[in-house]
């Protein structure tokens, strides 16, 4: 199990996995309690800050040699295939329930990124509960949703989900009051 699955699985309730864009943004996100960070770039620094998972969200060819513990990749074999070869977990993004039934027929991932589609009319909460679903049971669950309401959280941690991937300001909101002590 990797860093991020670890973190993920041995939490009580859900986690949260905050993403950021520079050291600043981690150390801020790591004080409020998160359980690890997202970035698109600057992970090497944003590693030098926290030892929490770090979650690559960007290109593939962007996190070969970054300190990230774990890559998002599409549905896709061969981007699977690369992501592992690089030492890297896994974290298959799926939109529609076509790319679940696909990605579970032809590859096996411990996690899922559960995102909406950029064009989807549908309430945000709704596609995500929808596609979790179709998730097996354990299997370790994420879903995007970087402006995540207390309800909306409640909403996934009670329908199974094992993580939310927030924007760092919607952290704040989402947080008790008094951070978990380290």
């Amino acid at each position: 199990m990797s860093k991020l699955s670890q973190a993920i699985a041995e939490g009580d309730g859900i986690s949260f996995i905050v993403e950021v864009s520079d050291s600043a943004g981690a150390k801020s996100a790591e004080a409020q309690g998160a359980d690890g960070l997202a970035v698109i770039t600057n992970a090497n620094s944003v590693r030098m800050t926290s030892a929490l998972p770090l979650l690559h969200l960007g290109h593939l060819f962007d996190a070969q040699g970054s300190a990230s513990d774990a890559v998002v990749v599409k549905p896709d074999l061969a981007m699977w295939d690369e992501g592992h070869a690089l030492g890297l977990e896994c974290v298959v993004r799926v939109r529609e329930p076509s790319e679940l039934e696909r990605v579970l027929r032809y590859f096996d991932p411990e996690v899922f990124l559960l995102s909406v589609p950029e064009d989807a009319d549908d309430d945000p909460l709704a596609v995500l509960l929808d596609l979790l679903h179709d998730v097996p049971a354990g299997k370790l669950a994420i879903a995007e949703l970087h402006d995540a309401t207390p309800e909306d959280v409640s909403e996934l941690e009670r329908s199974g989900v094992d993580a939310v991937l927030v924007s760092h300001g919607a952290l704040g909101a989402l947080m008790p009051s008094d951070p978990p002590e380290v």
